[in-house]
């Protein structure tokens, strides 16, 4: 049996990554749920086991097999080190740490997944979820022909930025249906009812930052092989889930078909109907990327295109538990019999 910790419990992440370990093959793992101090005592649940949110102290990590860091990236790097030393091994949902010496950040699902682990990989970052959705539809795309260009925006949810920022999105939005003033301690900028690309000044999200992590993700798991791509970051006046724009040119022609073929497959579904349209609400609690693909026609050939655009939505709460659960299945040949005395 293995012992698994999940520092951040209550956070909006640490609550999707319970539900995803309790489906998975380590749900039958002893937990223990790990937070700041302001949550310690509350109650949660995992699977079908009821229990408390303790306070990280001094013994937390102790016979930790696996400690997943899910709250605040000052959180993760109070507390990583000190999981290391207990033998835990880390993985990072708050990214935190994957500019460290010797910390990889992966994405399984991706057979461009260069990364790998071994025996000194002392812990693994789980690729930010709209990498693994661009890589693989571009990986997809290159099985029918070579991509030349891509170039992205990413509509950017406030759930991924924490609970505090989709509080403060929720009263942004009643205060101005009720012509009060804003609350601005998060963003500092009017995020209802608009689209940015940067937020104010003394802003908590920093939307540059986020866009060179992506860039910096993408060439990790690719290998620094992958198609180019352009990356845009735009803030959505939506609580929940990643919603993308893909422009994509091919080096030659190619039948639509085909292209549909190439992208329909495992962990991707293709939208064919007119009347539907991924979304991010079609997309919360779904463990597959919703897109459509429509192509631009070459000339008067209406089977053939190499330009083409692709509509994609995939819940991103959803999207960095499962990455981060295979992460720790591919991380069980490093201890296979857990530790847990």
């Amino acid at each position: 049996m293995y012992k698994i910790a999940i520092a951040g419990a209550s956070s909006l992440v640490g609550r999707e990554l319970k539900e995803v370990l309790s489906e998975s093959p380590l749900a039958s793992a002893s937990f223990v749920l790990l937070d700041e101090e302001a949550a310690q005592g509350q109650l949660d649940q995992l699977g079908d086991e009821v229990t408390f949110i303790q306070a990280i102290g001094a013994e937390a990590f102790d016979h930790a097999d696996f400690t997943f860091f899910c709250g605040t990236e000052s959180l993760t790097r109070r507390y990583w080190q000190q999981a290391l030393r207990s033998g835990s091994t880390v993985l990072d949902l708050s990214a935190a740490l994957d500019r460290e010496t010797g910390v990889v950040v992966r994405a399984p699902w991706l057979e461009t997944d260069a990364a790998g682990v071994d025996l000194f990989t002392p812990a693994v970052v789980p690729a930010h979820p709209a990498v693994v959705t661009l890589a693989l539809l571009l990986q997809r795309l290159q099985q029918a022909a070579p991509v030349r260009f891509a170039a992205a925006t990413v509509l950017e949810p406030a759930s991924d930025f924490g609970r505090a920022a989709m509080d403060e999105l929720h009263q942004q939005t009643v205060s101005l249906l009720s012509f009060q003033s804003l609350p601005r301690a998060i963003y500092d900028a009017q995020v209802a009812y608009n689209l940015l690309c940067s937020m104010g000044e003394s802003s908590t999200v920093n939307l540059p930052d986020l866009e060179a992590r992506i860039r910096r993700h993408y060439q990790v798991v690719t290998g620094g092989r992958g198609p180019s791509l352009a990356v845009q970051v735009i803030h959505a006046p939506v609580f929940h889930g990643h919603t993308f724009s893909v422009a994509v040119e091919l080096e030659r022609p190619v039948e639509i078909g085909a292209l549909e073929d190439a992208l329909t497959g495992e962990h991707v579904d293709l939208v064919l109907e007119d009347t539907d349209s991924p979304s991010n609400l079609a997309a919360t609690g779904q463990n597959d990327i919703l897109v459509r693909l429509r192509p631009e026609p070459e000339g008067r050939n209406s089977n053939l295109a190499s330009r083409l655009w692709l509509w994609a939505a995939a819940d991103n709460l959803r999207m960095i538990a499962q990455n981060a659960v295979l992460c720790a299945l591919d991380l069980r040949r490093i201890r296979p019999q857990g530790k847990v005395q």
